[in-house]
Order: C-alpha cells, then sequence, then structure tokens
C-alpha cells in the first residue's frame, strides 16, 4: 500500500459586499473573499494539499485564474475534478485535517455543514475531514479583517 501526505495554503482578500463561500456553502456576512472562482478558501487548499499528495502540481496549473471558463466557477465543482483526478490515479482519500484563520464571522456553527457538504463532494465520509477555526487575535491581514487563510493536511492511500 503507497501512503502519501500533501499540504495546502492559501489566502484571499475579503471585499464588503461579495457573498462569503466556505467549505462549500454560503456563510452569511457583510464581506466575502475577492477571488476569481467564488474564492472559497478552504476548497482552495482542500485542492491543493489533495493535488500535492499526488504529485499533481497545484490548483492554478490544473484551474488557471487567466481562464474565463473557471470565473465565478463554483469550487465544489474544482474539487470534484480534483478527487476524479486522484481516483484516476488509483488514490483513495483517507482523511482531510483543515484549518481556517478568520476573525469574522465564527466559523464554527457551520462547520457540520460543511463537513456534509464536502464529504458529498468528494465521496468520503463526513468524519474522514476535520475542519478547525481559529483567530490571529488581532494580528496581522487576518487580524485587521483584511483576509482570510486557511491551510489543510491530507493523507491519501493507493492500495
Amino acid at each position: 500500500m503507497k501512503i502519501r501526505t500533501g499540504f495546502g495554503y492559501d489566502v484571499h482578500q475579503l471585499r464588503e459586499g461579495l457573498p462569503f463561500w466556505l467549505g462549500g456553502i454560503q456563510v452569511p456576512h457583510t464581506h466575502g473573499a475577492l477571488g476569481h472562482s467564488d474564492a472559497d478558501v478552504l476548497i482552495h487548499v482542500i485542492c491543493d494539499a489533495l493535488l500535492g499528495a499526488a504529485n499533481l502540481r497545484d490548483i492554478g496549473f490544473h484551474f488557471p485564474d487567466t481562464d474565463a471558463q473557471y470565473k465565478g466557477i463554483d469550487s465544489k465543482r474544482l474539487l470534484r475534478e480534483v478527487a476524479r483526478l486522484l481516483k484516476e490515479k488509483g488514490y483513495q482519500i483517507s482523511n482531510i485535517d483543515s484549518t481556517v484563520c478568520l476573525e469574522a464571522p465564527k466559523v464554527n456553527p457551520h462547520i457540520p455543514e460543511m463537513q456534509r457538504v464536502l464529504a458529498e463532494v468528494m465521496g468520503i465520509a463526513e468524519d474522514d475531514i476535520s475542519i478547525k477555526a481559529t483567530t490571529t487575535e488581532k494580528l496581522g491581514f487576518v487580524g485587521r479583517r483584511e483576509g482570510v487563510a486557511a491551510y489543510a493536511a491530507v493523507l491519501i492511500v493507493q492500495p
């Protein structure tokens, strides 16, 4: 059995009046993330971690922000494609551990729904997806509420 790990990191600016997509759901907030797609930072780090674990480059390679077909795209579609690419290479997703860094809004109340949505998209169990949230104690761009950051570590296996 082949076992591989992957790591992802991403940041997005926050702007007033944009929808805030996180973990495949729209979270009510006055500010949303700015990006070429729907700017779902959590899905983006999961994609990058999975692609990296399988040595399939990164999200920008597969879904470049210079390609108009990805403008405003639902990031769940990107994640579904990444899961398909892994399956094509014979990998199974064992588990995902992620952290969202954000001062507001509170993420914890939305975690169960995010786990449900992400599990459905990837075809894995909800309890294989860990989502944690933290602030940066008002330090840096996250602390000043200028942006959101996320990290993910994954384990994939090839039986």
